[in-house]
């Protein structure tokens, strides 16, 4: 581990945590991962980006700035690559030191080249195929951060759309991509024909999760949208949690909590 990597990843700890939340009390809250071996993706996570294991019992997972990560022990169906949401993305203070450390850790790397916004940019393939973009950012304080999901689909503006008019999300651009914002995520919204067929659920990342404050109110107000929950508003007292669940339109699986920002 580089010394500038050990530095910076002492200070995690402190910081690792949810953003605060959008005007309508939403933020980025996790990603849900199905994975063959739970030991195996948690060293994956701490080794290469020096993510905070849970400390909390009855989930299992790492946290870094802007989110955290859930692993549930079920073989995938299959990787991120070929649903709805092929990928998603981090920033790291140094590239080319994840890039080094991730080759000599055996994982698979596409090499560092100019991203959509105009950074150096690179690949890592994690264990499940686990496929994670990196984004360099020097202004770092720390050594990675939440930063985007990444969609690929065929009309990309119907879907930016509801997730803004859903959840209140701040639309705009990405580099070239059509995107939506809320506090410790980027969506972005690729065109590609034809557009995967399949959804997130059952897949390596099974799905993504917002943390939303008074979450019974807000799952009220989206059923009197018309919008259908998969699984209606519950609470989880033993994890002291509450959770819903719904699909987006192109079948990205949706899970919304409240008191996750706690963990």
């Amino acid at each position: 581990m580089s010394r500038l990597f050990l530095a910076l990843a002492l200070t995690i700890p402190a910081i690792a945590q949810l953003q605060p939340p959008n005007d309508a009390g939403i933020s980025f809250g996790h990603l849900h991962l199905n994975v063959r071996d739970v030991d195996v993706q948690k060293k994956f996570w701490t080794e290469l980006f020096g993510a905070k294991p849970l400390a909390r019992e009855g989930l299992t997972g790492v946290k870094i700035p802007g989110m955290i990560v859930l692993f549930r022990k079920q073989e995938p169906t299959g990787s991120s690559v070929g649903s709805i949401i092929d990928h998603f993305g981090v920033k790291v203070v140094n590239l080319a030191d994840i890039l080094k450390r991730s080759e000599e850790l055996g994982y698979q790397i596409q090499p560092e080249h100019k991203g959509s916004e105009g950074f150096p940019n690179g690949y890592v393939f994690g264990p499940d195929g686990l496929k994670i973009e990196l984004q360099q950012d020097t202004t770092l304080k720390v050594p990675v951060v939440s930063h985007h999901l990444h969609y690929f689909i065929e009309d990309p503006l119907p879907l930016r759309d509801w997730y803004v008019k859903t959840f209140s999300f701040k639309s705009g651009i990405r580099g070239r991509h059509q995107s939506a914002d809320v506090p410790g995520m980027n969506l972005s919204f690729q065109p590609v024909k034809p557009q995967p067929s399949s959804g997130t659920k059952g897949r390596t990342l099974d799905h993504i999760g917002f943390e939303v404050k008074n979450l019974e109110a807000f799952c009220k107000s989206l059923e009197a949208s018309g919008i259908k929950l998969d699984a209606p508003y519950r609470k989880l007292p033993d994890r002291g949690i509450a959770i819903a669940f719904l699909t987006d339109p192109q079948g990205a699986y949706i899970e919304l909590t409240e008191g996750l920002d706690k963990y």
